[in-house]
Parts: structure tokens; sequence; C-alpha cells
């Protein structure tokens, strides 16, 4: 098979702008001519071995970031966008959004957040109360789905925040350790008969913990509010760079921010990448061994992209009984929907039909990338009778080509072809032809019509 081109403009570019380097002497640094170095910057010529050797000797860089998945990303994000009935007769071809990914990724990201505007300005107008009846109605953001991406474009790797929460964890007992900053802030903790998991009476400096929690739960609870309040001035730090739009997305960022805080500290980093390593990602071994649920341990492995000691790139989502996904992140080449639900052949939403039980799929999206998934349903009991359980379900997942680091992959046939199934992002973006779950016809195909017959759709894709 060829050797695949890397071509990483941006990523150059990006680099020279932070280092504060003209082109020519970025040139002279990296030991090519200044016409070579433009062309690499454009994307006209491929960044050769010996500017990649430069880079990681002159600069330290960590050479995977050049081949990172924000190009795949915004391919992605773009092409969903497509998928808008707006744009049904001048949908641009893929080739196309490849170039403005890997060449022009500002006016990407612009596209992107035009494009979102330009949707829930359409909905709103679709809502007379919202669009007649409110003096308040303005054109932004969701501050959920601002905060959403931020993480996601951030690889769901926040550098300074992880290396804060492995530091106080290095201390030992997690749970002795959290109680100790919390104690030193003027706070105490009670366990209490109290609604939802988390309640902090700063009046009276009590930290409330829901009574009907899990052990892990609450320690999480705990380290969350260790976060709030031992580390504040590093939370609004990283909230100042990130510029979001309204103190709304500002605020959800910084709960996601102390979320991520609690996740580094019960699983640090490098203690937690060892030990995953060593039992091969068995989940179960792991939440035991760090006294995390299930689920914080699936969220945790997809968040282990630090430079210079990355571990498995992994995808991590959840949905809900809808099939709405409700967490996403993706450090593999398989991104997820924006909008809508995931692909109705994934066996995620299989796993609510088997409760306790791990599932696992060998898949192939339509690029003909191949994937091991590993799905489980993650129902949250109420506590009590009567209360209402939340019903969730989860999957976790990497390119198969890391199937022996998986434990979950022993017994599975990774080279027989027909052991994969076929997935896709959603229908507007998935160009597979015969899809028996297909609910709406993809982008960029013509559709043939027959009267006189009928297959599983109602049209055939050309």
């Amino acid at each position: 098979m060829a050797t695949q081109k890397l071509y990483a403009g941006a990523k150059l570019r990006e680099m020279r702008q932070r280092l504060e380097l003209t082109q020519k002497d970025f040139a002279a640094k990296l030991g090519v001519s200044l016409p070579y170095l433009n062309q690499m910057e454009n994307n006209n010529r491929p960044v050769s071995t010996t500017v990649v050797l430069a880079l990681a000797q002159e600069f330290g860089m960590d050479v995977t970031e050049l081949n990172a998945g924000d190009s795949e990303r915004l391919v992605s994000d773009m092409r969903e966008a497509m998928a808008d009935p707006v744009f049904a007769d001048d949908a641009p071809p893929l080739a196309d959004l490849r170039l403005t990914a890997s060449n022009a990724p500002a006016l990407a990201r612009a596209f992107l957040t035009l494009h979102r505007a330009y949707r829930q300005t359409h909905e709103r107008l679709a809502s007379l109360d919202e669009a007649l009846g409110r003096e308040d109605a303005r054109i932004q953001a969701s501050p959920w789905e601002e905060v959403r991406d931020f993480f996601h474009y951030c690889d769901n790797y926040i550098d300074a925040v992880d290396h804060a929460a492995e530091h106080f964890a290095a201390t030992g007992d997690i749970r002795a350790a959290a109680l100790a900053e919390l104690e030193r802030a003027g706070v105490s903790v009670r366990q209490s008969e109290i609604e939802g998991l988390r309640h902090f009476d700063a009046e009276a400096g009590v930290l409330h913990l829901s009574n009907r929690s899990a052990p892990q739960t609450q320690l999480f609870q705990m380290l969350l509010q260790v976060a709030l309040l031992r580390q504040n001035t590093l939370l609004e730090a990283t909230l100042d760079f990130a510029k979001f739009q309204s103190e709304e997305a500002r605020a959800i960022a910084k709960i996601g921010l102390a979320n991520y805080f609690a996740g580094a500290a019960l699983m640090p980093y490098t203690r937690f990448l060892e030990a995953a390593q060593s039992c091969r990602h068995d989940l179960e071994l792991l939440a035991i061994r760090f006294g995390a649920s299930i689920e914080q341990v699936a969220h945790r492995l997809s968040t282990l992209q630090r430079p210079g000691a990355k571990g498995v790139p992994f995808f991590f989502v959840r949905v809900d009984q809808a099939g709405t996904i409700t967490k996403r992140h993706s450090a593999t080449r398989l991104q997820f929907a924006r909008f809508g639900g995931a692909c109705p052949l994934w066996n995620v939403h299989r796993a609510f039909e088997t409760p306790g039980r791990f599932l696992r799929q060998l898949a192939e999206t339509p690029d003909g990338v191949r994937y091991i998934s590993l799905a489980r349903d993650v129902s949250k009991p109420g506590g009590s009778f009567g209360a209402p359980v939340r019903r969730y379900a989860i999957s976790l997942g990497c390119e198969v080509r890391h199937a022996d680091a998986l434990v979950y992959a022993d017994g599975l046939d990774v080279s027989q072809d027909s052991a994969y199934e076929p997935i896709g992002i959603s229908c507007r973006i998935c160009e597979r032809k015969d899809c028996h779950q297909r609910s709406v016809p993809p982008l960029e195909r013509r559709l043939t019509i027959n009267t006189d017959q009928r297959g599983v759709l109602p049209y055939e894709v050309s």
C-alpha cells in the first residue's frame, strides 16, 4: 500500500505564529528554503521527513500532532451543516470541504458558527412566542453547544487542569486529600437526604452529599467541589483563554472543567494510563482499582491525549433512550452527528436491550475505516422506590489496528471482512446506497423513483 503523504500547512503556520517567527527564520531552523516552507504552509507540498525530524529535534514537537483529527472533525461538521436543505442545490463536493478544512480551518469554523446562528434564527422564527413575544430574543450560539465544541476541539484534553489534578492526587489517599483540602477551605462534608447529588451551602460552609449516591459518585462530587473552591484561579484562567460568547456558556464550561479536574484526580494521568495498558483497557478492573464508575473510566480513557504520552485514541459517546447523543468525543477519525441521533446500526442502541452486559461490535464506516466498538447500558437508579431511573448507554471504541491493546478484542476475527457491520454517522452524510435503516436520502446523491417497483426504500440512490 502506498505511503500516505502528510499535508499539515495549517499546523505549521500555527506553530510558526505561536513561536513568533518569520517564514524566513522558521525555514532556516527547519533546514529548508523559504519557497519550500511557503509551499508546505499552503499545502502545495507535503511535509517532508526532514521537516518532521527538525520539528521534533529543534522544537521538541510531538509530531503526531501534525496528523491530529481537527481536519477530519471540521470535514464531518461541515458535511453535516451542508446537509441542511438550504444547501440542497449548492453543496460543494467532499474534496472542496477537505481542502477548506486543511488550508483554511479558521474559515471553516467561521462557516460553522454562521450556520449554527442561521439554524437557531430559523428555529426562533418557527416559534411565534420566541420571535414576537420576547424582548430578549437574540442570535447567538447555544451555550451548551458552544461548550461542547470547546472540549471537542481541545481533543477533550485540558493540559493545565490535567496536570494540576495529577499533582493533587500525588498525595496518595484521594478521599483523605479531598477532605483535607475542603477542611482548609473551611468546609465540612455531610451525607444528607437531598435532591440531586450535591448541595454546597457556602454560608454555613457545609457540602451536602446525597446519602443515596454510590461511594464513587460521592467522592467525585467532593473532588468537583475541591476544584471549584481550591482551583478557581486555574479554572478562570482557562475560561479567559476560551473566550466564550455568553456568561451562561462560561458557567457551563466552569462546571465542565471542574468535572474534568475531578475525573483526572480520581484517575491520575500517568498512573491511569499505565494501569489501562497493563490490563488491556479492562473497564471493570479499572473501575475497581480507581474507585470509579464504568462511565467515568470510559470517559477518562477518551481524554488520554497528552502530548508525548498519548494513550490509545478512543471515541466515547453516551446516548439516551431516544438515541439522542448527550456526550460525545472522538480522538479517532470517527466523528459524531452534531444534531440528532447516531446511526441506528451501531451497537450502542442495542445496549438497552441487554442491561449489565458489554456488547462488542466490529464496524466499518463509509470511508473504509474499521473500528471495534464496546457498548453497555449505564442506568442510574433514583435511590428510592418510585424515584425515576435515568437510562443511558455508552460506547467506547477505537480503530481496529489497536485491537491487540483491548481485552475486548479477544476471540474476534478482525481479519474477516464479513465480521464488520456497516455503520455511518448520520443518514444525511452517509453515502451507503443499500442501507435498510436509512431514514432520509444522502447528500450529494441523486435519487431515482420507480413508480412500478418498491424496494426497502421508496427510492434508489444513484
